[in-house]
């Protein structure tokens, strides 16, 4: 997640100081990316540095001293980065991923039993986030905060909805190799035993 690029978006609407920002971003994600402060408060110094952000005169609510305003490369920065597409290169690590593909090479391991402990805990996330979704009022289509957060939490809904197909197909893949092993090893043991 680009926290520079969110900034920029969030001061296209209008200018900000640095709490503002943070409570903004933090809003329309409903919590799920929690910024911390100070990350922040560097971001937002580093795009004045490179000419994208500028301080305002005049001070806001929320306590930021200073607030900040695009500038029109800053603007022009914004503005590309709605119309570029998220590039996909190396998947982030997972744990997940890294844990079953540990596991099913690991002696000993009951591979069904880490799928169904994930299993229970994907579930017991996608229960929640279809409660979220079921208290949202006019199904989260009201404009701004209300829907922005509705696209994050069809997000994770869609997710977890694919992270539980995936663990069928882990456990319907490793229940496969298991018995082709079996097999094997009763083949190779038939001509011993038939030599008896």
């Amino acid at each position: 997640m680009s926290v520079k690029q969110s900034l920029l978006a969030l001061l296209t609407e209008e200018p900000m100081g640095v709490y503002a920002l943070r409570k903004e971003f933090e809003a329309r994600t409903g919590g799920t990316w929690p910024l911390n402060i100070g990350q922040v408060y560097t971001t937002i110094q580093r795009l004045e540095r490179d000419g994208l952000v500028e301080r305002t005169d005049d001070a806001d609510g929320d306590g930021d001293v200073e607030r900040f305003a695009l500038t029109d490369p800053g603007r022009a920065a914004a503005q590309g980065w709605w119309l570029s597409p998220v590039r996909r290169g190396a998947p982030e690590r997972d744990e997940l991923v890294i844990k079953l593909a540990l596991a099913v090479g690991a002696p000993g391991v009951d591979i069904r039993a880490v799928v169904q402990t994930q299993r229970s805990e994907t579930m017991r996330a996608l229960r929640d986030f279809t409660r979220l979704k079921a208290a949202e009022p006019d199904g989260g289509t009201r404009p701004g905060g209300d829907l922005a957060w509705s696209l994050v939490l069809d997000h994770h809904v869609f997710a977890a909805e694919a992270e539980m197909r995936w663990l069928d197909h882990v456990e319907a893949r490793a229940s496969r190799a298991a018995a082709a092993a079996t097999r094997s090893a009763a083949t190779a043991d038939a001509p011993a035993r038939s030599r008896r």
